[in-house]
């Protein structure tokens, strides 16, 4: 994304180490994310749009898709494994052969609306993950939860009024995108929180809105667009999680799966720029979604 980008590559890295560090390795199964194909993005994405991603991409250089979003030679490819690692999760999930997956991926997605890149994101990956689980599995009803501290403006454009996807977020607000609060849809449970908002106003959210609706909701499949970046030691923005409340409100959504979705959970990795914070919640987040937690 070019020099001093908070959106950069030492974030998978650090996930990675204190995956290492905390001795989870073991409990994990790796594999290669493939890139996804044009029809697995046309199902969200237009063609022509994908079409003009892949000619923009450049040779040399950097190019702009907005102020905020970048792209050099490596970028096109980069989107292209982030979207295909929530496919190949997919299928590995719905198939059986893993209880559940966390794709720790760059670029990330869910500001990218249908036809537009923005927010450091290209390719809406949760989007493309949940499209693929409907239209190659068969199934009927998706939760998408996002607590990243910005509005997933891109997943609500796609999904909105769609009766087979349910959305539950919580966004610091008002702040970027800006979006959220103005009549969503009734698939959209969306929570506004303020500056200042921590781990209380957290509980209160899922309590009140989230768990109401995913109960009536009954998801078959649960995917979440895990940001980390309303942590309090993330200067991105202004709310003050912590690492526990990471854990906690996965544990509140791995429940919902466990006796909804047959515990079947794919999670995407979305924003966390303070290295550290980001990957001590990463951890607590997959930590839970291995079931690891006891």
């Amino acid at each position: 994304m070019g020099a001093y980008h908070p959106e950069r590559p030492e974030r998978l890295t650090a996930i990675e180490d204190q995956l290492i560090a905390s001795r989870l390795e073991p409990h994990l199964t790796r594999y290669e994310a493939p890139l996804a194909s044009d029809e697995q993005l046309a199902r969200v994405h237009p063609r022509d749009y994908v079409r003009a991603i892949r000619d923009m991409a450049p040779e040399h250089g950097t190019v702009h898709l907005d102020p905020d979003t970048a792209m050099n030679p490596h970028t096109l490819q980069a989107a292209l494994r982030a979207a295909g690692a929530g496919v190949l999760a997919i299928d590995l999930v719905l198939k059986g052969e893993a209880q559940s997956a966390f794709c720790p991926v760059r670029p990330p997605g869910h500001h990218a609306c249908r036809a537009r890149a923005m927010g450091f994101c290209i390719f809406n990956n949760v989007a493309v993950a949940a499209r693929h689980a409907i239209a190659a599995h068969g199934i009927e009803r998706v939760a998408i939860v996002d607590f990243d501290v910005h509005h997933g403006n891109g997943t609500e454009d796609i999904f909105s009024d769609d009766e087979q996807v349910l959305m539950a977020s919580i966004f610091q607000h008002p702040f970027y995108p800006y979006s959220g609060t103005e009549h969503p849809a009734p698939n959209m449970h969306n929570v506004p929180l303020a500056a200042g908002a921590g781990g209380k106003e957290l509980r209160r959210a899922v309590h009140d809105v989230w768990l109401p609706a995913l109960e009536e909701f009954r998801p078959e499949l649960v995917l979440f667009s895990a940001g980390f970046d309303a942590h309090v030691e993330d200067d991105m923005a202004m709310l003050r999680f912590t690492d526990a409340d990471y854990q906690w409100v996965t544990e509140q959504v791995a429940d919902i799966a466990r006796r909804h979705s047959g515990g079947r959970m794919v999670s995407l990795l979305e924003g966390g720029y303070a290295l550290s914070a980001l990957a001590r919640s990463a951890v607590q987040h997959v930590r839970v979604l291995a079931g690891l937690n006891a």
